[in-house]
């Protein structure tokens, strides 16, 4: 029974801060499961009932208890994929520029000791 509560890798957060690595741990499994069509915008490639109720189940299984709730009435799991999206995807946009302007000044000579500069290195 312990089995059934098991995830594959952490769920979505409710805030998000973890939207970036789970989206693409979720492209990864569905992908492995042959289920990846099931969130594309394709209409060349259909997809079963079955397959969309499986990546549906899937893709709920991993979200946030309070995300479960909002999205409880979808039944295609490219509408919650997409508005998901549209919600937390601006994190490439605010992260992105100030990781690079870290990197692009960070400098070894900085650090007294070799493993504070590995801890900023993980850091970024």
């Amino acid at each position: 029974m312990s089995n059934l509560n098991k995830l594959d890798f952490t769920a979505l957060k409710v805030f998000g801060s973890n939207y970036l690595k789970w989206v693409q741990d979720v492209k990864l499994h569905l992908t492995a499961k042959n289920l990846h069509p099931a969130i594309e915008d394709e209409s060349d490639n259909p997809v079963g009932e079955a397959e969309k109720d499986t990546a549906m189940i899937f893709i709920r299984r991993h979200i946030h208890d309070a995300l479960q709730t909002e999205y409880l009435v979808e039944e295609d799991p490219q509408a919650p994929w997409v508005a998901l999206a549209n919600h937390f995807d601006n994190q490439n946009n605010i992260f992105l520029p100030e990781a690079r302007h870290d990197w692009q000044h960070l400098r070894f000579q900085d650090f007294k000791y070799v493993n504070e500069y590995n801890s900023d290195v993980c850091r970024i």
